[in-house]
């Protein structure tokens, strides 16, 4: 029943509520068939903010239904191509920023940022060299390399005592820098790499030797 307490955990306050329901609507598509597309406007008891979900249902023959959370929008997820040591280190960053620590945020970051230098093999060196030796070697081109020191001083200020406070935008922006940097490094390098091997297999095959056709018959 639509006026029955929906149970949720709430994106904002991470608690476990019922919500109440402030609008809902259905669709069903343009060839009038299942899925039915239900879209629910909830309110957390707790926070009180607006939880906006879809989800599907295919019918009586398949009764099961799929949700999708559409506001607030659901965490990115960790390509499983990054190594797990750096996903984990970027998850609790995640989890810092949700429990409002946002200068644990930050530390974290840059403890993400020590660990792609060492996953490259460039250790033993303070993370501002470490960046420097990253970029030499190709492996951070001039954009990726300041956005990697601007977190790299974002962490230091958060690992050490100045008075600053961290503000939440600033520890929203860095996970999302870290999590381009990862991404560039180790799902869109590979994916490019792959890409210029698929092309350069179908150019070898388009352009390889062309198999000989039998000579034709002399006239008689």
């Amino acid at each position: 029943m639509a006026n029955d307490p929906r149970f949720i955990t709430c994106p904002f306050c991470k608690r476990t509520v019922a919500t109440k329901e402030l609008a809902r609507t259905e669709w069903i598509g343009e060839d009038q068939e299942p899925p039915l597309e239900i879209y629910s406007l909830l309110e957390c008891s707790s926070c009180l903010r607006p939880v906006l979900l879809r989800e599907y249902e295919w019918g009586t023959e398949q009764p099961d239904e799929d949700i999708d959370q559409l506001w607030p929008p659901p965490p990115r997820s960790i390509n499983s191509a990054i190594p797990e040591s750096l996903r984990r280190e970027i998850t609790e960053a995640r989890i810092c920023f949700d429990a409002k620590a946002y200068t644990a945020a930050v530390v974290m970051v840059r403890r993400t940022l020590e660990g792609v230098c060492s996953d490259h093999g460039v250790i033993k060196q303070t993370l501002h060299n470490a960046l420097k030796v990253m970029a030499e070697k190709g492996t951070l081109d001039g954009r990726l390399l300041a956005w990697a020191d601007e977190l790299r001083v974002l962490g230091n200020e958060g690992a050490h005592f100045t008075g600053s406070v961290v503000s939440r935008e600033d520890a929203n922006d860095a996970i999302a820098l870290a999590e381009a940097v990862l991404d560039y490094l180790y799902v869109l390098a590979r994916q490019f790499e792959n890409f210029k091997t698929r092309r350069s297999l179908n150019s070898s095959h388009s352009t390889g030797p062309q198999p000989s056709l039998p000579p034709s018959p002399r006239p008689e």
